[in-house]
């Protein structure tokens, strides 16, 4: 291109860039705004259609912009709704001329020509029309939702967008808006409906009782459930709540041999006594209407506990019962004293040592052939602790295992093996902590490291105490031991030994909402999808008073997603979101969703019979089948007419635990001469397939 068309395109980008706020990059080569086929010499002609298509731009308040590799044509000019003016700068739907690269091929007088054909009296008036109608919408919506609707209305003037992208930008902030406003306001019609400030009045029974707190508190091994359990036996009424169901089943039975006339409540299991004055329950299943003489709650530093703190919560603020006696670390003394103090209960706390000591050994085990008769040894995984058990039988030794995936009575299988002498080692997780009475000699820890389901991380030092309080028992050993597996692992345990455990908050106490809540939302606030009422129980934050906190309510909100997809009652969507199985686990999560189909449809669900009393059973398969039956009998204890099969769950549960105790005794070390016990499995079975044979129109789910 010669000199003089040179000097011409950067006029013309000039006068365009200049006079039309074109932008600097639109025509980043000067060269390429002459039109192709124009005469390089047309100087003055490229200046007068420029100065034309400028002209005609002006007039309608519009220019040229780059839009998304086009040009397009940006229109600005104000709209008036109710005597007030919303300025806009939009390029409207025809507003786009050509991309860039075709543009720039079109002669001089196309550009002139299609922008004219785009933007007229009539298209300006369609335009302008169009805007006013979108805004009029938007403040009236707006206001129907208590919002200023001149806020979202400015997005319209940030230019060089088209118009329908503008608008969707506008009604999404406004729908967020007015999401976010609407979530306000029933939230703060949930706060006034379940005022978490006044909790404790919502168990009325125990609320207008006069109750004393008696606080046992004192390291593991050092006797404090038995002054709890002696006043319990020799009240006229009583209740014993436990964190565990192998807890609960232990003092049902030491009741009983007492003479008391006392019955098993768990969510899984129930043993009803005709006349019981007492009752040995897991602590979700208090029954806060019954007043009772005596009330023990176990392991009261659960408190603490996100995921079943509020347990704790809700039996403290609701144990009728005209003595309570809180048992646990000492640790929990700064939360007992609190609750006592807003419950307005009198409190009287006894703290105890350990009957023997607890010390650590001189130095790490090292290895293997180092173990000895008597030794727990602790990792925190089951895969690590079945590795372990695999290892040290190798050696010759004879090992009892016990970890959370095991059922409470396979743990206390385990257990009464080692207790027996059957056992040499039990190698255990964390759960050894917690409801097994065990003859440890020495605690072995195999790492310092607990994975907390985000990271691996150092333990806890109240846990590391609560674990290593399990060795030396009172009567059977001097002190108790503790140990690391190695010499690292043995550093950081003889710290951690060495550290107190943090006290408990005497605040932020945690609660979950009950049905009776989560009704009384829905009544207030016309909503009925389970899992929102679930989110609007957990905003229930009083800033002023943090003493009730909501605990963790996102597993059972998530259950709650998928069962507001099924044409279930509130109440049965509340029941199934709080099943005690795992939904990560895919073969219970299909028994779960099965059961909430059935019952979707109004039809029983009876349980698919899993082969049993044989060894075909992979161990974990086994595992998950006694959580799957135990999961069953929960559900049948609260929906009989859609479970019937609670008992038969029971017994097959039992069953299946024999079998995986058998599996566990074979796999690590049972005496050669040892036989191997029959278990009632075939009878349950041949029992429910005949009755399975006479029903008729029921649905057999796997369950």
């Amino acid at each position: 291109m010669g000199r003089c068309a040179g000097l011409a395109a950067t006029k013309f980008v000039s006068l365009l860039t200049e006079s039309n706020k074109l932008e600097e990059n639109f025509f980043i080569d000067p060269e390429a705004i002459v039109p192709a086929g124009q005469d390089p010499e047309g100087d003055d002609a490229l200046l007068d259609v420029a100065r034309e298509l400028h002209a005609y731009l002006q007039g309608f308040g519009a220019r040229l912009v780059h839009n998304e590799g086009a040009v397009a044509i940006e229109v600005a000019g104000n709209v008036e709704v109710d005597g007030r003016r919303y300025p806009f700068r939009l390029v409207p739907e025809r507003g786009v001329l050509a991309r860039v690269q075709k543009w720039r091929k079109l002669a001089a007088e196309r550009h002139l020509a299609l922008v004219r054909e785009r933007l007229n009296e009539a298209s300006v008036a369609e335009f302008e029309s169009e805007v006013h109608r979108f805004v009029a919408r938007v403040l009236r919506e707006a206001e129907a939702e208590g919002l200023a609707g001149a806020r979202f209305l400015r997005a319209l003037e940030t230019g060089k967008e088209l118009a329908s992208r503008r608008f969707r930008i506008v009604e999404d902030r406004l729908a967020e808006a007015s999401s976010r406003r609407r979530a306000e306001t029933l939230a703060e019609v949930a706060r006034g409906t379940v005022q978490l400030t006044r909790y404790p009045e919502s168990f009325e029974t125990a609320f207008m009782m006069r109750r004393r707190f008696v606080a046992i508190l004192g390291p593991t091994n050092s006797g404090k459930t038995h002054q709890a359990m002696e006043a319990l036996a020799q009240a006229a009424t009583g209740v014993y709540l436990a964190p565990l169901r192998l807890l609960a089943l232990e003092n049902y039975e030491r009741l009983a041999d007492r003479g008391v006339a006392v019955s098993l409540v768990t969510g899984e299991e129930r043993r009803l006594t005709p006349g019981a004055t007492h009752v040995a329950s897991t602590i979700e299943m208090l029954d806060t209407s019954r007043a009772v003489e005596v009330a023990v709650i176990d392991e009261i530093q659960m408190l603490e506990d996100l995921e079943r703190g509020s347990a704790w919560t809700a039996a403290v603020c609701g144990a009728a019962a005209k003595t309570v006696y809180l048992l646990g670390a000492l640790s929990a003394r700064p939360a007992v004293e609190a609750l006592a103090e807003r419950l307005g209960c009198e409190l009287e706390v006894t703290t105890l040592a350990r009957k023997s000591p607890l010390e650590m050994a001189p130095r790490a085990v090292g290895s293997i052939g180092q173990l000895r008769r008597g030794d727990a040894v602790i990792a925190f995984s089951r895969r690590d602790v079945l590795n372990w058990a695999t290892n040290i039988a190798a050696a010759g030794f004879r090992v009892a295992t016990i970890y959370g995936n095991l059922s409470p009575e396979v743990r206390r299988a385990q257990a009464q093996r080692f207790r027996d002498g059957e056992a040499d080692i039990v190698v255990a997780t964390d759960a050894i902590g917690m409801g097994l009475n065990l003859p440890v000699a020495r605690v072995v820890f195999s790492t310092a490291k607990k994975f907390d389901g985000i990271s691996e991380d150092i333990l806890a030092p109240w846990l590391t105490h609560q674990i290593a309080g399990r060795a030396g028992r009172f009567g059977l050993h001097e002190a108790g031991l503790v140990a690391g597996f190695d010499d690292h692992t043995h550093r950081i345990i003889s710290r951690l030994m060495r550290t107190p455990a943090d006290p408990l908050s005497n605040r932020g106490f945690y609660v979950t909402p009950s049905l009776r809540h989560v009704k009384s939302i829905a009544a207030a606030t016309g909503e009925h999808t389970l899992a929102r009422l679930l989110e609007l129980f957990s905003r229930n934050i009083d800033l002023t008073d943090d003493f009730f906190l909501p605990g963790d309510l996102s597993e059972q909100t998530e259950r709650a997603q998928w069962l507001d997809s099924l044409p279930l009652s509130l109440e049965h969507r509340f029941t199934l979101s709080l099943v005690p199985v795992s939904t990560r686990v895919e073969t219970l999560n299909q028994a779960w969703q099965g059961w909430a189909r059935a019952l979707a449809k109004e039809r029983s669900s009876h349980l698919s019979i899993e082969p049993v009393g044989d060894m075909r059973y992979a161990l974990q398969a086994a595992e998950d089948a006694c959580k799957k039956y135990s999961a069953y009998a929960w559900l049948g204890y609260r929906l009989p007419d859609y479970y019937p099969d609670a008992e038969a769950a029971v017994a097959l549960a039992r069953s299946m635990s024999e079998t995986v105790d058998e599996m566990l005794a074979r796999q690590h070390g049972r005496r050669r001469d040892e036989k191997r016990t029959p278990t009632p499995a075939r009878r349950v079975r041949r029992g429910l397939a005949s009755r399975g044979d006479r029903r008729e129109g029921r649905t057999r789910t796997g369950g």
